[in-house]
């Protein structure tokens, strides 16, 4: 059975291989956060940060954003994918915020337990537990670790749980990361996801990670001979760049 010294191992190797991530010393506003967030579903970070900045540079206020047409949001948002129903989902966001709060800012957030911020948030269409999940870590610096589908794969491959779908990891892993470790894990993750282990032909033979790991084909893939991504797309976090 899993325990806190078996994530700890973990954290340790990625972070003597990966460096110890570290956040920026200013917070984003929580809306801020969750749009950008938003933003990143089913595109890779880079993309999703060019829409991002976009969206910012024609429209500097989330007011302006609102007031502006669907189709509009849609073309300053376009290089991220998924144009059509990210603009959708935005500009009901900010309509339902505005009608919830009297402003185009979460007020009182901050001050929520995290079960209360998970359910306010996922409240809103489009918005998951992810999601809501991001904004905890990366806006409010709550001790939360954000399962998306990748991590949910790479928990489960190393063995760390049995679960089905990124929900029950989630879960799982709630009690599991230590104190002080959540971004760390949850970053250091995604640029392994990123490197190593990948979705479909995972680089187990370059795996620092291959001894302590339980996934059932590691010898298979051991033998195989694929590239290296690059470092520097691998580091880049749209999160941190919010």
């Amino acid at each position: 059975m899993t325990n806190e010294h078996d994530v700890t191992r973990f954290i340790h190797l990625l972070e003597a291989h990966l460096g110890v991530p570290r956040q920026k010393t200013k917070r984003t506003e929580p809306l801020d956060m969750l749009i950008g967030t938003l933003l990143s579903q089913n595109t890779n970070d880079r993309n999703s940060h060019r829409a991002y900045i976009e969206l910012r540079r024609r429209y500097p206020t989330w007011k302006k954003v609102a007031e502006a047409p669907v189709g509009a949001i849609a073309s300053a948002i376009r290089v991220g994918g998924m144009k059509n129903q990210k603009s959708g989902r935005i500009k009901a966001l900010l309509r339902t915020v505005h009608k919830d709060y009297g402003s185009y800012r979460l007020r009182g957030i901050e001050k929520m337990m995290n079960d209360e911020v998970i359910s306010t948030l996922t409240a809103y269409h489009g918005i998951g537990f992810k999601t809501a999940a991001c904004v905890l870590l990366f806006s409010l610096r709550r001790e939360v670790f954000p399962v998306d589908t990748h991590i949910h794969r790479i928990c489960n491959r190393l063995g760390l749980v049995k679960t089905k779908n990124p929900y029950q990891t989630f879960e799982a892993m709630k009690s599991l990361v230590p104190t002080g470790k959540s971004y760390s894990f949850h970053t250091n993750l995604i640029r392994f996801g990123r490197t190593v282990c990948l979705a479909q032909r995972p680089r187990c033979g370059q795996c620092l990670l291959y001894d302590a790991c339980g996934f059932s084909e590691k010898e298979k893939f051991a033998s195989g001979k694929t590239a290296v991504s690059s470092r520097r797309n691998s580091d880049f976090m749209l999160l941190d760049e919010i």
